[in-house]
């Protein structure tokens, strides 16, 4: 494998005019049209696995398996041939396996010059997945809530008029009145569950992850007190961060209430498992912002798995994997953790299923 020409190039050399492309997550250098990198942005230079200074005053080309694509474009910018041009690529970073990018090629405002923004298609897949979680979240949100005040109304003119029929009929139809009654009371439950994180205020203070999982750890060993372990792998470095302590409580418990129904075989079989973990996760991209360091939560279990019929629509309300569910706690975990400006994501597969819950840290 032919290894990338790199050359140093002085830091008086770095233009102030380009320095705001550090704020993206993309990869994003400002290129001569014979190939001569101008600027690399920090993405670019975490990628290549290099320094900027590096990269900077080396050629562009030879950063990729097939230079000549990427040469022949950045002379058809130069010439005033295109616009801007998109083609599927190989990068190549130092030391490490080529990895596959979408390569876009477009004209800047100063002659001679050209910006090449790389997207790897492998982040591009998953920035993708998660603004389809966050507009299906917020689609979520105002889907519940109006269909929530579409049958509040009715439901208590509903009980209403049965307990003023239950008044002037005999005794011994009332168990039909009671039965409306009662569905009427389990619907008005329901409605109060699907409008209640938008009813409550958000009550921000400090937050230990910790405190929070070792609450969940023991609401669920209590519940389950036989046939389940609740593992825990932290990392105790994790600072304290602003958040409402027992929305992240409600989301945890929320998770780790639908693994533990999960396992339910498991638990009789005595070798069920959830495991709390806690990492930091640094230079990451989520919610379509980059931040320099996050929380990550994982609930982890070993039961069946989520199945392949609803994967795609676990954080949809009203959709269970187990009879008898709510299809709220999910939904409800999402709604709680995205106004942290944070996201959940779930892997899944027969043996092992992880729900990843990310928060921006300060």
């Amino acid at each position: 494998m032919k290894t990338p020409k790199f050359f140093a190039l002085s830091p008086a050399a770095n233009p102030p005019r380009f320095q705001s492309f550090d704020l993206l997550a993309t990869l994003i250098a400002v290129v001569r049209t014979d190939g001569g990198v101008v600027f690399a942005n920090a993405a670019l230079e975490d990628a290549l696995g290099t320094s900027r200074r590096t990269i900077e005053g080396s050629q562009l080309p030879d950063c990729f398996t097939e230079p000549h694509i990427l040469q022949n474009a950045l002379e058809g910018a130069g010439s005033n041939e295109f616009a801007a041009l998109r083609y599927d690529a190989w990068l190549r970073p130092m030391n490490r396996e080529p990895m596959p990018v979408h390569v876009v090629v477009a004209q800047t405002d100063t002659p001679g010059e050209a910006i090449v923004e790389l997207l790897p298609l492998e982040q591009q897949a998953k920035q993708d997945r998660e603004e389809r979680l966050i507009d299906q979240a917020q689609a979520n949100k105002e889907l519940i809530r109006n269909l929530a005040h579409e049958i509040k109304n009715p439901l208590g003119g509903i009980r209403g008029a049965a307990q003023l029929l239950q008044m002037e009929i005999g005794k011994d139809l009332t168990e039909y009145t009671q039965v409306i009654i009662h569905e009427a009371d389990r619907l008005q439950t329901l409605v109060d569950r699907l409008l209640a994180p938008h009813r409550r205020p958000h009550l921000v203070g400090d937050v230990n992850i910790h405190e929070v999982c070792e609450r969940v750890r023991s609401l669920i060993l209590a519940e389950f007190p036989k046939g389940l372990r609740v593992l825990r792998d932290y990392d105790t470095s994790i600072p304290d961060f602003r958040g409402d302590r027992e929305q992240l409580i409600q989301a945890v418990l929320n998770i780790a209430h639908n693994a533990a129904h999960a396992l339910a075989e498991r638990i009789s079989q005595g070798d069920a498992q959830i495991s709390f973990k806690t990492r930091i996760a640094r230079q990451v991209t989520f919610g379509k912002q980059r931040y320099r360091l996050a929380l990550e939560l994982h609930v982890i279990d070993n039961g069946p798995g989520v199945p392949d019929s609803i994967k795609d629509r676990i954080f949809y309300p009203l959709i269970s994997g187990r009879e008898g569910g709510s299809g709220l706690g999910l939904t409800l975990a999402q709604t709680f953790v995205q106004q942290h400006h944070g996201l959940i994501e779930c892997d899944s597969v027969p043996g092992r299923t992880d729900f990843k819950l990310l928060i921006p840290l300060p």
